[in-house]
């Protein structure tokens, strides 16, 4: 068996290994000079920044992005046809404007290939954000706005 101090001597980090170390590298749990563990200054890891969500946001949280109250309608709306989407691929990019106004409702998306009841609580210039309904319970999602034929809230 061979000694890791011998092979790598005076690295800092190492246990045995250069300035204050503590065993392990800076920033890893047990890693040296004053680390809190995880990654240091990346938001998301333990240890690191100011913690971005590694999950959907969380319930109840900043925003409105709560999960909608219960299961979306017993129906699938009537699809109505917008400008640029017969006769092949749309053109058009569904405004974020027109989108807007369901925020915080029960939303059915038209995708080319797929339709699902959705619960937006989110509107970027070009891409939305909130809850699909995918046939028992809600999962956290995003879309771009150019990937949506059409929509209707209820």
């Amino acid at each position: 068996m061979y000694d890791h101090r011998s092979i790598f001597p005076g690295l800092p980090g190492f246990p045995g290994g250069g300035q204050g170390s503590g065993g392990g590298f800076p920033g890893f749990p047990g890693g040296g000079q004053g680390s809190g563990g995880g990654f240091p200054g990346i938001p998301g890891f333990p240890g690191g920044g100011q913690g971005a969500p590694s999950s959907p946001p969380p319930s109840g949280g900043q925003g409105g992005q709560n999960q909608p109250p219960g299961p979306p309608p017993n129906f699938q709306p009537q699809k109505t046809a917008m400008q640029g989407t017969q006769g092949g691929p749309s053109l058009y990019a569904v405004d974020p404007g027109a989108i807007r106004r369901c925020l915080f409702r029960y939303t059915y998306i038209w995708l080319r290939r797929d339709s699902f009841w959705f619960y937006p609580v989110y509107v970027g210039r070009r891409s939305i954000a909130g809850w699909r309904w995918i046939g028992f319970t809600w999962v956290y999602f995003g879309i771009d706005l150019d990937k949506i034929e059409s929509f209707t809230c209820v």
